[in-house]
């Protein structure tokens, strides 16, 4: 099953292509709740090449690793890639409001479809906060 969360982001679509595959910003805004954290983040965004973030639990009582490989970059437009057997996508579309950013990716059997929903679209939240607390 797909699951498709999205959000929009009042700011130019080159800023918010930046600041979603920086891994400097990536560090900031890639959470579900208070109570997790990124500690690490790689991103070479070319097809092929491979991104990780590590998540943790700021008790440190858990953590993973989120890592996959692009298999399709288009600047500004789109991207691709594989992560732990799964599919994903991020499209980035620009309109009168922003940008609308939309996350697509294969569900888990591990956790309901609605945890996964709300917790992608709680980090896509805090990445379209974030854009908007940094513009320049």
């Amino acid at each position: 099953m797909k699951i498709t969360v999205s959000t929009v982001v009042a700011a130019p679509i080159a800023e918010v292509w930046r600041r979603y595959s920086s891994p400097d910003d990536i560090k900031i805004w890639n959470t579900a709740s208070p109570d997790w954290h990124t500690t690490a983040s790689t991103v070479d965004l070319r097809v092929g090449g491979k991104f990780s973030s590590r998540m943790e639990a700021k008790d440190g009582s858990f953590g993973f690793d989120f890592e996959g490989e692009y298999t399709q970059v288009t600047p500004h437009k789109l991207l691709e890639y594989t992560f732990g057997g799964r599919v994903g996508s991020v499209e980035f579309s620009e309109g009168p409001a922003g940008v609308t950013v939309t996350v697509t990716f294969d569900s888990e059997d591990s956790h309901s479809e609605e945890d996964q929903r709300t917790g992608w679209q709680a980090i896509l939240d805090n990445f379209a906060r974030h854009v908007s607390a940094r513009k320049n």
